[in-house]
């Protein structure tokens, strides 16, 4: 059969095919050796992911260790270099020297210990785990309130028959809903009938017409009396009632305002009182004791829109009472600390937020601790350490034990610091070598450790409260002074804006001495109210219309 091609074409075509074989061949053996390559390297990757998690698991225990070491390095430094002040209290109240040679607790105080915390063991653990007890009810008081009296007379009764020897009276407390009412203030106006009158002979030209001055209104051109705005206020920061539920409920009462008005009215309303809020702060300042604390205040951030947690600070003065809350930005740093206490002399007491750990190296400052937050600590340890946790709990219940007494006996700021230091503090001194012998005995991850650790690195902040009897065992004080705050961010959930958060410090201050004093807060905010204006414009001391030295 002809092909059609010649031979010498035929050859040609032969050889190009062969070159192409060839060429496939090589190729293949080219991709046979880069699977193989592949393979290796798929074996390799294998292998170095496998090192990376030995190489991780390798750095999560050196980290750990690390962690360990620095914990005993801080405690050996602590123990060879730190202060005097921050090794062992003295034996002697009035020496506050310091132990040298770290005396560990004695035989027989080891063995007093151990039988007490057998002996109360139990005692002490249903104390801590049973529920409050139920208070007993108190009756309900009529003292200050209105009485409105309903005779009943028995039917078929005639004077002729019968004689009255006496009735018996039965209380039912009653409720009439809020009321709206509206405060018209008319003005009479007067013409002269004539353009001159005389008084004593003489000439006195007289306006044609005279109108009485309109009464002062706190904020200009408002409709809202005073009345009205202390009780939005009131309502939402003493009974936590948020201004949407407010407005709702003006509504089912026959008024309708919007958001808006109501909250033009309040931020004014702040801007009235934010004078007598700088007063108060400045009064609890220029003491020589206070207490200190943080609590978290949700704020809407506008760049990053959704709320964010800030920080508000609250300072109290133990003694009157008389407290502020601060709001900077939300911060909880050791700068707005600093901001916040500059140019206070005299005691701070506080939790062991590392924070004021920078005023330990001031002058002029005394840091004072918390009881209550160490033995927050080792409650929180008796399920893991139920025997070392109990005899924490019962040198600490020994020490409230000495409060009590003082305050069962009504005794002065001298008589309790005497009983202090005639009772207290030899426990102080017991507890503190209790407290160095555990140190080191439990891993630094456990709840006991940090207990110690915790109480221990504090330890000279928590005894300084028996140096004066005016100073308190806890900072107790100022946390009820925030459970308001606690309470309404539940309900409001957070607030608007910094500014918001900045006006809620203020109304939280102010009702909060209110409360200190003993004052009536909405009593006492919408008499302010009324006067305020007229005492700024008058120049007058603002200090008066503080709750501690209002008078209505």
């Amino acid at each position: 059969m002809t092909t059609g091609y010649t031979q010498q074409e035929i050859e040609k075509m032969a050889a190009e095919i062969e070159s192409l074989r060839r060429q496939l061949a090589a190729k293949e053996e080219v991709v046979s050796t880069l699977e193989s390559n592949i393979t290796k390297l798929e074996s390799n990757v294998t292998g170095l992911e496998s090192n990376i998690s030995k190489l991780e698991s390798n750095i999560s225990k050196l980290e750990s260790n690390i962690s360990k070491l620095e914990y005993e390095l801080t405690w050996l430094r602590k123990k060879l270099f730190g202060k005097m002040s921050e090794r062992f209290i003295n034996s002697d109240p009035d020496a506050r020297q310091l132990d040298i040679f770290g005396e560990q607790l004695s035989d027989k105080e080891r063995e007093e210990l151990e039988s007490a915390a057998k002996q109360e063991q139990e005692l002490i653990t249903r104390t801590i785990t049973a529920s409050k007890p139920r208070k007993p009810r108190k009756d309900v008081s009529f003292e200050n309130l209105r009485v409105e009296e309903t005779v009943i007379e028995p039917e078929g009764i005639n004077s002729e028959d019968y004689v009255c020897i006496g009735s018996e009276e039965t209380n039912r407390l009653a409720y009439k809903p809020a009321e709206f009412y509206v405060k018209r203030t008319i003005r009479k106006k007067y013409a002269l009938k004539s353009q001159s009158a005389e008084l004593d002979g003489q000439q006195e030209s007289r306006p044609a017409i005279v109108i009485a001055p309109l009464p002062d209104s706190p904020i200009h051109k408002c409709m809202a009396d005073t009345s009205l705005l202390s009780e939005i206020i009131i309502q939402k920061y003493l009974y936590h009632i948020p201004f949407h539920r407010q407005i709702a409920r003006f509504g089912d009462l026959g008024v309708r305002i919007s958001s808006s008005t109501v909250g033009d009215w309040f931020s004014q309303s702040c801007e009235l009182l934010s004078p007598l809020y700088g007063h108060l702060r400045r009064r609890v300042l220029s003491t020589d004791y206070i207490q200190v604390d943080e609590s978290t205040l949700p704020v809407i951030d506008n760049e990053k829109r959704r709320a964010v947690k800030g920080y508000l600070w609250v300072v109290r003065n133990p003694d009157n009472g008389e407290v502020f809350f601060h709001y900077d930005r939300g911060s909880r740093s050791e700068k707005t600390a600093m901001v916040l206490l500059h140019g206070f002399k005299g005691a701070i007491q506080s939790d062991g937020y590392q924070v004021y750990n920078r005023f330990e190296s001031l002058d002029g400052k005394l840091m004072l601790g918390c009881w209550a937050h160490a033995r927050r600590k080792f409650d929180e340890a008796l399920a893991e350490n139920r025997k070392l946790a109990t005899e924490a709990l019962l040198q600490i219940q020994s020490l409230y034990a000495v409060e009590r007494e003082a305050d069962e006996m009504g005794a002065t700021p001298g008589q309790r610091g005497e009983l202090r230091r005639e009772k207290a503090y030899p426990i102080l001194v017991t507890f503190e070598k209790w407290l160095y012998e555990n140190y080191k005995a439990h891993l630094p991850q456990s709840r006991m450790a940090k207990a110690i650790s915790y109480t221990y690195s504090i330890f000279p902040k928590l005894s300084r409260y028996h140096l004066d009897g005016r100073y308190r065992i806890d900072n107790n004080l100022v946390e009820n002074a925030i459970r308001p705050l606690a309470i309404g961010r539940k309900n409001y959930l957070f607030c608007g804006n910094a500014d918001a958060a900045i006006r809620a410090a203020m109304i939280y201050s102010l009702l909060g001495s209110c409360k200190a004093a003993g004052v009536n807060p909405s009593e006492w905010l919408e008499d302010v109210l009324s006067k305020i204006y007229s005492y700024t414009k008058e120049g007058r001391n603002l200090e008066e219309l503080l709750p501690h030295l209002w008078k209505k």
